[in-house]
Formats: structure tokens, sequence, C-alpha cells
């Protein structure tokens, strides 16, 4: 539909122009820096940085009512710059104008109810989001829509000429990034760094692809983030780790679309996500908490957080229950399959610590949670999602073992519903897969296949035949008629079914 054919009412907003006024904080020392400049942590202390908008309260002079509609109705428009993200234009990068935002048809991606049988073994209502569905397969094109279309604003303005974007990766920020700015050359180019054979052979193969500058290095990903730190410190380079606050508000759009997809009602919803370098929960927090400030939801939803045993930063600084007793300690990880998530020393802690504090004291009871869950239990609660219709990532596996894990422990409740993040497409670990069902997993990752959970497939060559086809040597006549009989026959007796009367 084109603008003119909306209700008179909301044709004035129906497309956002430039608003607000972003800057970016610290959230150490509350310095205040300039958003035209390229900073990833305070240049007075080196703590992260938080971006505000010192005109957010003018998103409050539009009803709520108003504001879902105007979301509803851009549902219809063909711009392609409101597709996506940017449908929120206002709550994600207002400064910013349409003809300088990046969509490569990131974001909306689809909420799939479980299965009766999958929610009965759980023990209550939910959805996988499929984040997979996203343009590099996985939810990092989020926060990579709004830093590239940031980076893209600052070259139309001037203010860049040529970029060289660079990022640390267990994968899929690689990936993400690698595409995003090679849509955007030859202005931006890109270069990744990735810890050696610690990234999926199909994660690999994105940022090549996309043709980014690869460096496999030595470690783990804390290791590559250390280097890619120091590029962004000593050289003029973009870093599009989430330590970049861009990323942040790009992630963001996460939240607004679980909210618009409950009708705006989230007081009996939980929304688990894991946790890796902490950026995505960071996200999610911040997305409700400014829904709720301009009274779009009137409640804030459980927010759960998972890691895995083998890494759980997050989770042993939380298990400590009185506040001011609770000492972040970094971590040397552990093999996981929840590969994206095997992070030590995620660098958006202070925004966790920071962003949870403020989300309790404004639900005005705990509503941020963080579970441990075992290696052996992610993979076999992905097995049995993907069983039952879904294509969940381990990470996807580690969400549904968290909410498992926490529905037992009583920290949600039955009546409640929750949205789990499948983070990435199950196609990207399919390693971990073949792993599992040929029982072939390293001791170190501790996981011991379910036979019941085992699948391979079965080779049907009945003793009896002696010829069958081969590429560029068919069959034909009663050879042909031989080979199918003794095939389908094979085949039925092993499935068991029962011949047509």
């Amino acid at each position: 539909m084109k603008p003119e054919q909306f209700p008179e009412a909301l044709q004035p907003d129906l497309v956002p122009t430039p608003s607000g006024e972003l800057f970016y904080r610290c959230l150490g020392c509350a310095a205040e820096f300039d958003i035209r400049t390229l900073l990833y942590t305070c240049p007075e202390c080196g703590r992260v940085l938080l971006i505000h908008d010192r005109r957010f309260d003018r998103l409050k002079k539009r009803s709520p009512e108003h504001w879902r509609r105007l979301f509803d109705y851009r549902r219809m428009l063909t711009i392609p710059a409101l597709t996506g993200i940017y449908r929120y234009h206002e709550f994600i990068g207002p400064i910013i104008p349409l003809d300088a935002v990046v969509y490569l048809g990131e974001g909306h991606t689809p909420m799939v109810m479980a299965n009766a049988p999958l929610q009965e073994r759980v023990g209550m209502r939910f959805f996988f989001k499929n984040d997979g569905q996203n343009p590099s397969a996985s939810f990092k094109d989020r926060g990579m829509a709004s830093a590239l279309s940031y980076i893209n604003f600052l070259i139309r303005s001037g203010v860049l000429s040529e970029v060289l974007a660079v990022c640390a990766s267990t994968g899929d920020t690689s990936a993400a990034a690698a595409l995003y700015a090679a849509y955007l050359q030859p202005r931006i180019k890109s270069a990744v760094l990735l810890p050696h054979k610690k990234v999926t052979p199909q994660q690999l193969s994105q940022p090549l692809g996309s043709g980014a500058r690869v460096y496999e290095i030595p470690g783990v990903f804390d290791d590559c983030m250390k280097v890619v730190e120091a590029l962004s410190e000593q050289y003029d380079v973009a870093l599009l780790n989430s330590k970049n606050a861009w990323r942040i508000l790009g992630q963001e759009s996460y939240a607004y679309e679980i909210a618009q997809a409950f009708e705006y009602e989230m007081a009996d919803k939980v929304v688990v996500v894991p946790i890796g370098n902490a950026g995505n929960i960071t996200a999610v927090m911040s997305g409700f908490l400014k829904f709720h400030q301009v009274g779009l939801i009137d409640d804030l939803p459980m927010i759960l957080g998972v890691q895995s045993a083998h890494a759980d930063p997050v989770y042993q600084y939380y298990r400590e229950a009185e506040t001011a007793k609770r000492r972040f300690v970094a971590q040397s990880v552990r093999p996981s399959v929840a590969q994206a998530a095997m992070i030590g020393n995620p660098v958006s802690m202070p925004r966790v610590i920071e962003l949870a504090r403020h989300y309790d004291e404004t639900a005005g009871r705990q509503r941020v949670h963080v579970v441990q869950v075992t290696e052996q239990a992610i993979m076999d609660w992905q097995l049995r999602a993907n069983r039952n219709g879904h294509i969940a990532c381990t990470h996807g596996g580690e969400c549904l073992a968290g909410l498992a894990h926490a529905l037992a422990q009583g920290v949600v409740e039955r009546q409640a519903t929750a949205v789990l993040d499948a983070t990435a497409h199950a196609l990207k670990f399919v390693g971990f897969q073949e792993l599992y069902f040929e029982n072939r997993f390293p001791a170190d990752y501790e996981v011991q296949p379910d036979p019941e959970l085992i699948n391979a497939p079965v080779y049907m060559h009945p003793r009896d035949l002696e010829r069958v086809p081969s590429p560029g040597a068919p069959l034909d006549g009663q050879d042909l008629e031989r080979f199918v009989q003794a095939i389908t026959s094979a085949i039925a007796g092993d499935l068991d079914l029962k011949k047509r009367s």
C-alpha cells in the first residue's frame, strides 16, 4: 500500500524522518560523547558505552494505541528501509535517514509454536523464534543492519570516506559482518578474526564467500577479542563486535517483534536467550524497557538467560544472592556445542549488570534470571526439538534445556508462555549432530548419545540382487523391474507396511 492509502491520522507518522538526539554514555564514569564519532569504549575510563536519546520523551507524546496502530500499518508498506528492523525506526536509529538504512532481509523472523507432544514433554506452552532465518542465518544480522546503516550514514554525511570493519567471532558475527560490508563495497571492506579450528566449516565458509579477509589465530574467542580491541584502539578501523553500541540498538528489534506478536501483552511471557558475549540479553532487556517507558507494554516479561556449565561466567556472577557480594570473574572456557556462547569474558557484562538492575527495579520484582545447563542437556533438547518440527541450532537447544530446568526449579510458572531464541540455522552446527549420531564426541564435551535420539541412514541393497544401477549405467527391462521390486519389498519390510487388499 502507498502511504496516502492509509488512515489520515497515521499518514504524518508512517514514514519517519530523522529525529532525536543520540549520544554515547559511559557505564563507568557516566561521561557523554558525540554520536558522530566511532567509539566503542569510554575515552576517559575505558568502560563500555550505551546509546541514549536525549529527546526520548518526545516518543511519549504519541499514545500507546497510536504506536501500536502505526507499527501494525507499517507492515503493509513496501518501502525497503521500513521492511526490516527499522519498522521501529524511532526506537532503534532515529537520526538515520531512510536512504542510509541497509536492508538485506533481516528481522521479523517467524515464531513457531511447539507441537503438542513437545509442549507436553516440557510442561508448558512455548514458541521458537527462528532467527536462523535472517540473511546470514543468525540473529547477528539485526545488529549488523544497525551498525552498518550508521556507518553508511557517516559516509554519506562526509564524516568518513572509507572504512575497514573488523570483528572477532565464533562464526555468526563474522558471517553477518562480512555480508553487510560486502553489500556496501567498495567504501567498506571487512576483516574477521576467528579462533583456529573453533568454528564450524559452514560458518567459516560464509565470510570467505563474502570476500572478507579472514584470519585464524590460536586460542579461543576471548583471545580474538583482545586482538580486535587492540586494532580498534591503535588503528583507524570500525569494530563490529557487540562492544559497538549500535549493535545493541539493532538487536533490540527482537524484543519489539515479540511484543508486537503478542499484541503487546507481556505479563505472563518468558523470553529465553542464550548468553555468550551478553549483547543479546542486553538488547532484549533494553528493548522491553523502552517499550515500557512509552506505555506500549504495561508489564515487563521475565528474561531467562541460559549458559552452559562449560562457559558460565554470568551465571556464576548471579549465583550470589546478595548484590553487594557479587564479583565478576572471567573464565577459561571448556569446549561447548553452544559454540557461539563459549565466551569466558563477555564484553557486555557491565551492560547486563546495569540493565538487569534497572529491569528488576522497574518491574518491582525479580524478572531477570540466569540458569546453567549441561552440554548433555543442550544436545538432547536440540535433537528433541528438531524431531518435533523445529530447526533449532545448539543455542536453541540451550534455550530449551534452560526452560526445562527453570520450570523444574520453579523459576518459571507452567501457566506462562515462553519464547525461545533459536539464534542460528541448525545447518550451521550440523557437525555436532553428526558427532552425536556417530558417538564420536571428544571426552571433554561430556556428551553421551541417547540411543533413542540417534538416527542414521539405512543402506538398502538386497544380497540377491545381481545388478544394481549406478551413475552412467542405468538398468532397464527385467533388471530394472527386479531392482525396484526388491528395494520396495525391503523398505516395506523395514517399515512394517501392510499390503493393500
